[in-house]
This record gives structure tokens, C-alpha cells and sequence, in this order.
């Protein structure tokens, strides 16, 4: 039986406990020979760390630990180099000395080994001086390795101050792998977001930016090819838990798991946490969006009332998607980077990127979650209030369905009360898109109009919705333009609901139904 990997980071534990581990080490060879400064971004919990630490092994020299992978067969040098490795993964950054005192407390430790001069001030000259002292004891050049660069930044997203304060302290810190270029071996820096412009990297052009590149899109993640070469007995052992077959298994795994698209040509990439979890479990679930709440991420939409249902179908271009500015107003480039967001297409003769949720487990969660700050719902009655707008609408009941969607928009935070009509809509699309897990949601926008078409198995609801017009003007404009016709033929009852928001009460103020 296997062992599987799931939280395991240490790729040194990993391989002498046994634990099942998918060889990227044909691709670590790679890296190492074909260049010396690199820069990832990738989702969290899509095995960055354990990159890191596999790259850190192999310049450690520890060579017994790659017995029968595929770097073990390319590799002729496995001579120990100095490795500095950075974790910025594990201090709550809330004030200037909280990422002061995490470097202060590395480069003591490093001091230790490789001495120190009391003319170094200041955190970067101290690490300057560090890596011209460890290659000169050694004889060996040093090997960089930084894990979750971006951590102090996206901790300080919203304040920019704090942010300000942490750019000042980086910039010139990570300019020593650009000062001291000989004697670094290696240097490579991991995050989930890439700031770029007037950020960390301003001073740090050498940095070979891998995170859209072919030849490394599938360096961290479970490619489809690996999934079923390596993983077929779980998914037949998967299947018979869930009373199915292979094939329906390994198309339920490409609907929950898959999809993630890290460069436009590339194949789609599977999370490995959620895999790994679900076959652990034995069980289909949202493993990967449990294990992290993306607040910051929630804040950001907030803060510049963004249209959600623009996120789900968003176009942009590569240099959105490739770097951040910090100072930026727009939210795409980090919920992409952050993995809420994937390509799904690519227009070459433009250059554009058309975004959207990678997959089910991505796109469910996130929007149950997004729940609770557009609305007056708790957290833990998400599920409770969707199942009973479920049931209101499966039975015909639409006075319960809006009379209870009224009652969402109730003190509406202050700070969307500028742009009520984005509000409205937001609201509207967290619902019926979590209401679409369970019944067939047609949902669209267009300047400002919400036209919606929601199908269960006995009736089909038109909807039309009105911003301090009235509910009479919607239900006319569905029978004036037609919109219910297309469904005559169904054999199902159809229901158009006409509905009018005001600006003034701030939630709606009066719908109409018509049947036929």
C-alpha cells in the first residue's frame, strides 16, 4: 500500500519514510545545468517547498536519497555546496520587525558557520558578506534558495505602509544575488504571487522567470500522464469505494482536480494535495480549499468592487498575469498567480489569456466562501441557506426564493454602498452560481442587466432584473423581447419573474410572476 506524502515538505523525510514520490528530478537536472537564477510561482500546497528542499538534498551531495530516480542517472557531480535556504512561510507578518527579526535570526545562524565582520550593517551587506565567506571557507559556491518569497507582501495587502516598509527591507536583501553573482552556484526564489515594478524585484533583473515557461509547466502538480501511470490502482480502488467505474472515476478526478494551466500550450495539471487526500480518503473532496482561507484575496475584490462575474470569464494579457505591481488596482494578476483562477484559451494573434475557474473544487469553494462578506450569512449557514433556495425553486415557490434573496442584501458593508449596482450583481452571482451546483443556471450580465434562466426538473424560471426601474418595466421587456420563448417547447412550466432593485432601501423592492 502506498504511502502517501500528504503535508510532507522535507524531501529527505519523504524518501526515508518511504512515502510515494512522482521523480520531477529529471526536471531539477535541468534547472541546475541549463541555468543559475530562477523564479516560480505556483499555488500554494502545489509542492514548491518540496521542490525547494529536493533542490537543496541534491546540493547537499546527499546522493543515496536519490537512488533510482532520474537525476541519480544524469548527474555527475553531487559535491556538497553551501545551501542558504530562506523560509518566509512561517511568521506572521503584522509590523516592519516581524520580517526584520525572522532575517536577523537566519543570518545569525549562518554567522555561526561562516562568520561575521563587525563593518557589515544592516541586514544585506551581513548576507553579502555571508555568501563570500561561505564560498571562500568552502571552496564550493553558495546555493540561494528561497522559499515563499511573497509572504510578508501578500500578509500586507491593503496596507501600504507596511508594505512600503517590507519593499525596502527586500529589495536591497535579494540584490546580493545579483552583487555577489560569483560566488552563487544557484539561487531560486518560489512564491505563489510575483511582485514586480517599483516591488521586490526592481533591483533583481537576473532572475529567470519559469512560471509560464513549456519546458517546466509541469515541475510541481500531477500531469494527467503521470496520474494514470502512476496512480492506476488507486483510481480503480477509488472507483470501487464510490460505486463507479475507472473511466467514470478518472473523469470525476479531471472535473474536481484538473485544469490548472500554466503556460497556453501546456496540458492541464492536477492539484497533488487534493489528489493525494482524495485517494488517501478514498473520497471525493475540497482538500486543497480547506487548507487555506484566501482573505486577502476577498479584500481585494472588496476593495475595488470588483464585478465578480467579470473574475470567471476575465481577458487580459500576459504581462498582467506575469507580474503584480504592488500599487495596482487590479485584483486578476494575484487571484490568478494564487491559483482561484487558470488559462482556459489564448488568442495568439492578440496575445491574450482568457481566465476562468480551473475546476470544480476551485470553483465551488471559493464562491461559498466569498459568501459571508457580500452577504449577511455566517459561514457556517452557507450550505444551509442554498439548500433551501434549492428546495424553494425545485417546488415552484418563488415568493420563499425572493422574499429570502431580499433579505441577503441587509446591511450591506458600507464600503460596497458606493457602487450598489455592482453589489446587487455580485450578490446575484454568488448565489445562483452556488445554487448552479444543483440546478442548471444560465447566468448573464450586459451593461448593467442581469438576464438569468434557471432550469429544474419541473419548471424553467426567466429572470429579469431592474436597478430603480420597476418590476412591471422587467416583466414587459421578458414578454416584449421574448426571452421565454425558446422554452415553449419544453414541456416543463415556465415561470418569468420580473424584479426591481432600489437604491433607495438598498435591497429589492418589488418582483412579478407570470406563468407561460
Amino acid at each position: 500500500m502506498k504511502q502517501y506524502p500528504i503535508g510532507i515538505q522535507n524531501f529527505e523525510k519523504l524518501r526515508r519514510g518511504g512515502y510515494y514520490y512522482v521523480d520531477k528530478t529529471q526536471l531539477v537536472y535541468k534547472l541546475i545545468t541549463e541555468g543559475s537564477y530562477y523564479f516560480l510561482s505556483r499555488p500554494r500546497r502545489f509542492g514548491k517547498s518540496l521542490l525547494i528542499s529536493t533542490i537543496q538534498a541534491f546540493f547537499e551531495g546527499k546522493r543515496e536519497l536519490f537512488k533510482g530516480l532520474a537525476i541519480d542517472r544524469l548527474a555527475d557531480d553531487w559535491a556538497p555546496h553551501p545551501v542558504l535556504h530562506i523560509d518566509l512561510n512561517t511568521q506572521k507578518y503584522d509590523r516592519p520587525e516581524s520580517l526584520e527579526n525572522l532575517l536577523n535570526g537566519q543570518l545569525a545562524e549562518w554567522e555561526k558557520l561562516y562568520g561575521s565582520n563587525p563593518a557589515e550593517i544592516g541586514l544585506a551587506m551581513r548576507f553579502d558578506g555571508i555568501i563570500k565567506r561561505a564560498h571562500e571557507k568552502t571552496g564550493q559556491r553558495v546555493v540561494i534558495l528561497v522559499d515563499e518569497y511573497d509572504k510578508p507582501m501578500l500578509q500586507a495587502i491593503g496596507n501600504e505602509e507596511l508594505q512600503h516598509a517590507y519593499r525596502e527591507t527586500l529589495k536591497p536583501f535579494y540584490g546580493a544575488l545579483k552583487s555577489r553573482d560569483g560566488d552563487i552556484r544557484f539561487a531560486m526564489l518560489t512564491g505563489v504571487t510575483k511582485f514586480g515594478k517599483v516591488s521586490v524585484f526592481s533591483d533583481l533583473n537576473n532572475l529567470n522567470d519559469i512560471s509560464m515557461s513549456p519546458w517546466f509547466y509541469d515541475i510541481c502538480g500531477i500531469s494527467e500522464s503521470e496520474l494514470e501511470a502512476q496512480f492506476k490502482d488507486d483510481i480503480e480502488v477509488l472507483a470501487r469505494a464510490n460505486g463507479m467505474d475507472y473511466d467514470g472515476c478518472l473523469k470525476e478526478l479531471r472535473r474536481m482536480y484538473d485544469g490548472y494551466h500554466f503556460e497556453e500550450e501546456a496540458p492541464g495539471m492536477y492539484n497533488p494535495f487534493s489528489l493525494l487526500g482524495t485517494f488517501y480518503n478514498k473520497k471525493f473532496g475540497y482538500y486543497w480549499f480547506e487548507t487555506g482561507t484566501p482573505t486577502y484575496l476577498v479584500k481585494l475584490l472588496q476593495m475595488h468592487n470588483y464585478d465578480l462575474d467579470d473574475m470567471s470569464h476575465n481577458v487580459t494579457s500576459e504581462d498582467v498575469l506575469n507580474s503584480i505591481d504592488a500599487a495596482s488596482t487590479d485584483p486578476i494578476p494575484v487571484i490568478y498567480q494564487s491559483g482561484y483562477l487558470t488559462i482556459k484559451d489564448y488568442d495568439r494573434e492578440f496575445g491574450l489569456y482568457t481566465l476562468g475557474f480551473p475546476n470544480y473544487e476551485v470553483e465551488r469553494g471559493f464562491v461559498r466562501y466569498l459568501m459571508p462578506f457580500y452577504t449577511n450569512v455566517p459561514p457556517t449557514k452557507t450550505a444551509f441557506e442554498i439548500k433551501r433556495f434549492v428546495m424553494d425553486v425545485e417546488r415552484g415557490d418563488y415568493d420563499a426564493f425572493l422574499s429570502r434573496l431580499r433579505t441577503f442584501y441587509a446591511d450591506i458593508p458600507y464600503e460596497m454602498q458606493r457602487d450598489l449596482e455592482v453589489h446587487y450583481q455580485n450578490v446575484l452571482f454568488i448565489v445562483f452560481r452556488l445554487m448552479g451546483f444543483h440546478v442548471n443556471v444560465e447566468y448573464h450580465t450586459a451593461n448593467g442587466r442581469v438576464d438569468l434562466v434557471l432550469k429544474t426538473k419541473e419548471y424553467i424560471y426567466v429572470m429579469e432584473f431592474k436597478l430603480d426601474g420597476t418590476a412591471e418595466e422587467a416583466i414587459r421587456q421578458i414578454n416584449e423581447k421574448g426571452y421565454a420563448a425558446p422554452f415553449k417547447a419544453d414541456g416543463r412550466k415556465i415561470i418569468k419573474l420580473g424584479i426591481n432593485f432600489s437604491r433607495e432601501t438598498k435591497t429589492i423592492e418589488k418582483w412579478i410572476a407570470e406563468e407561460g
